[in-house]
Parts: C-alpha cells; structure tokens; sequence
C-alpha cells in the first residue's frame, strides 16, 4: 500500500461517523426524482470548505463543488442521492453519496494541493429523468479526465453490465361513438393499442440477449360508454448497445404503424427524454479501483455472463470520459435491488461497511489519476480506440 493510498483511507475513516450519519439522514428523508431539494442541502453543507456551484446544468438539484486548480487533470466523483417513488433508498444511493462525498473528503485532506481539479458532481434523477444525461449536454463533464462511482448490489463486479434504455409513448387515435347507438361509427383506440400488446408479445421471444420491451397502458379511454378515441401507452425498452436500442426503436414504431393500419387508426410515437446509453467500462480505472478494495477483502469478479442489471445514465457519461461504475454488494447474490428488503441493507452495519470501502477505493483512484500520468493516459487511449467520444442518439428524437 502506497502511503497516499494509506493517507485518504485513514481519512475515510476519521470521517466515518459523519459520513453514515448522513446516509442514514438520507435513507429517512427519501426524495425523488429532480425534487431532492433536502439531500442537495444536506450535501453542500458538508462540502461548505469546497467551491459551490448550484442548480448546475439548469437543474435545481444538481450541483458541482471544486478542490484544487491548475493545469493538471480533473477527477469528478458522481453522487446519486434520489429514491424510489414508495420504496425509498431501495437502490442504495444513500450509500453512493456518502461514499462519494467520503472520498472527497478524503481526497481533499491528503493532497491539499491535488496538482489538479477534484470536482464533486451531484447527479439527480438516476431513476427516472437522467440528470447526467442533462450535465453531459451542458458542458459538465467536458474537463472531466475520469468520472469515478460505486453502487452497492448484490454481487460484487468490476463494471456495470447496463443496458441502453428508452421510454417511448405511444399514443392511438380512433373515432368515438356510442358503443350501441351507433357502433359502426366508432373506431376503437383502445382495441388498437391491446393489438400493439398483443404484437409486442408475439415479437418478444425472438428479440437478442440484452433487449427487452415492457409496457404499461396510461389511459384507455372515458367511460365504458364510449368507443375510446385516444389510448394511450408508455413502453420501457432495453438493448445491450445504443445501437441496438435504435434499432429496436424502429421495430416497435414499425409495429405500431403497421397495428393502426388494420385497425384503422392512426398512431405517433415520441422518446419522452434523450436515452440512457449503455455503459463502457473504464478497464483501466477499474482494476485500480478494485486494487484499493482489495485491501478490504472484497475482491471484485466480472460480471456473469448473459446477466444484464438494468440502465442508468452513467452510460451517457461514459461516451465522453473514461468512467467506472462497479457494484459491490450489500446483500447476497439472490436478492436484488429495488425490493424493501434493499432498502433495509442500505442502513445496514453491511451498508455501512461496503460505503467505506468504497469511499477508500474511490479515494485511492483518484489520487492515482492525480499522481500518474501515465494512468491518464492509458484510460483516455482506451476510450478512443473503441471510437466512442461521440454521442450515439440525439436528444429528443421523435419518431414518426
């Protein structure tokens, strides 16, 4: 162990009772998606020593805060702090705000002057809205030379395997009529949208590993006497790439379209936000982060083949820097997120132990990336050579 390693995680754990008294501040107090107005103030109080800016990105809830200048390289530890709508912190990011703001602290009182920029980025709105995804496209990330997080889990992986991810509404239009006054005037939008579900489920065995479709319907009508003229419904698919997602995109539109016209209805379809990106890991920073974790004993494995977690707009951060996102767990491999039972582990003497970990690991990368060069480099090269600087999907595309 290097004495900068051994320097931030002394500091991590001289900031150890702070720390869990704010993750469990925040796992009492969830706040959703853009609204977590208590979680913002409760974290820039206790980075009140570092340079604040606020409402970042035109987002109210979104936050930078600044150690260190200069011409050296910049480092952004990402915070997640918004819950689930009834469940809580059922996706522990209690744990990843405590565990980012310990490693800036960390960070900050072993290298007084990081040769460099530490920044500290709060991210709102992971589950539902992508604040990263409004950071990427206002510039926040454009200095950034590698993007570091955690999230707590049920296995212990060196790298995210997130899918790509899109909302698409779907909205159908028919005719009303009085369902026996006058039957043959209707034209049934409901009766079309069931037909689009029908579809999808014939399509759905056949799609490839990574991609899914699911949907919900958000309206379907007036009154049960009325032929419904509208219908409405909202689907949430998945692809292993952003290019795949794109593709699969295109099918359900081509479906729908095809669904209003032997149904004689018409149909639009809209992407009701830019998509989730899949995730590209950063091998470089990776194996250095899960160097430092080792020194806890938690020792990190890649991720089962064919197992795909889900989505986050980390992905879209990681088209444009070299970006790490491992899990480690905080219960065993067959529970999951998202459950109450997660919850419960996200203010667990688990919880606690796995935030500290990580704010170490988190701590020790960056001050690698501070001090070697060289490391800099070899993340950045990684990046380029698989062409992936570049955005893949432009915001707010609609299809027709």
């Amino acid at each position: 162990m290097s004495v900068a390693e051994a320097d931030v995680r002394a500091h991590v754990q001289a900031h150890a009772t702070r720390l869990w008294d704010l993750a469990l501040a925040l796992h009492r107090d969830p706040e959703t998606a853009f609204d977590e107005h208590r979680a913002v103030e409760r974290l820039c109080a206790e980075l009140a020593e570092f340079d604040i800016e606020r409402g970042v990105a035109g987002l109210p809830t979104a936050f930078t805060a600044r150690h260190g200048s200069g011409p050296g390289p910049t480092v952004a530890l990402l915070l997640e702090y918004d819950a689930l709508p009834g469940l809580g912190h059922a996706c522990g990011h209690n744990l990843i705000a405590a565990a980012g703001l310990g490693a800036a602290l960390a960070v900050r009182d072993a290298l007084p002057d990081p040769g460099g920029t530490l920044l500290v980025v709060g991210t709102p709105a992971e589950e539902g809205g992508g604040g990263k995804i409004t950071e990427v496209n206002h510039g926040v990330f454009d200095e950034v030379d590698a993007a570091l997080m955690f999230h707590p889990g049920a296995h212990d992986w060196a790298w995210a395997p997130l899918t790509a991810q899109v909302e698409l509404t779907v909205t159908v239009h028919g005719r009303a009529a009085h369902p026996t006054g006058n039957p043959t005037e209707g034209i049934d939008a409901l009766a079309g949208l069931i037909q689009l579900f029908t579809t999808i489920a014939a399509v759905r065995p056949r799609l490839p590993a990574g991609s899914h479709i699911q949907g919900i319907i958000t309206h379907g009508g007036e009154a049960t006497n009325i032929v419904p003229d509208r219908a409405q419904a909202r689907f949430g698919l998945r692809a292993l790439t952003t290019a795949a997602l794109d593709e699969l995109a295109a099918t359900v539109s081509a479906m729908a379209h095809a669904v209003a016209a032997a149904t004689g209805t018409t149909t639009t379809i809209a992407r009701e936000r830019e998509p989730y990106h899949h995730f590209r890991n950063s091998s470089v920073l990776a194996d250095r982060f899960a160097a430092h974790l080792a020194e806890d004993g938690i020792v990190l494995t890649e991720p089962a083949p064919g197992v795909f977690l889900g989505s986050s707009d980390i992905g879209n951060v990681s088209t444009v820097v070299p970006a790490i996102h491992p899990f480690v767990a905080i219960v065993g491999p067959d529970e999951s997120d998202h459950t109450p039972q997660f919850a419960t582990a996200a203010a667990s003497d688990r919880g606690r132990a796995t935030m500290l970990a990580a704010a170490g690991a988190l701590a020790g990368t960056a001050v690698d990336v501070f001090r070697e060069p060289a490391l800099r480099d070899a993340a950045w090269a990684e990046l380029r050579e698989a062409g992936r600087r570049f955005p893949e999907t432009p915001a707010g595309t609609a299809l027709a």
